[in-house]
């Protein structure tokens, strides 16, 4: 089950980092939607573990959600998916 865990932040990584080059815009809500499902999926894990990371991927899954859209820019978009993809690989390897 752990695995599972390790996969989704990879998925996420991999999803997140993508958004840095020029994709099309559906590419993009796929992102938004996948990104929700998996945060939310990484904070309800967390709730037992961490409050601080369960706080921060409940966050994330808020922002990026699909249905109530946030619109920030791409430059900040940018920003918002490296310091995701930062958050992610720290917590691969942060033990508790």
């Amino acid at each position: 089950m752990k695995n599972l865990f390790i996969y989704i932040k990879i998925l996420l990584i991999v999803l997140l980092s993508l958004c840095l080059l020029d994709m099309p815009y559906g590419y993009y809500q796929l992102v938004r939607f996948l990104g929700m499902i998996g945060f939310a999926v990484l904070g309800y894990v967390s709730l037992n573990k961490s409050n601080l990371w369960a706080v921060t991927w409940f966050s994330s899954a808020l922002l990026i959600n699909p249905i109530f859209k946030i619109s920030l820019g791409r430059d900040i978009w940018n920003v918002v998916d490296i310091v995701w993809v930062i958050l992610l690989v720290i917590s691969m390897f942060f033990k508790k």
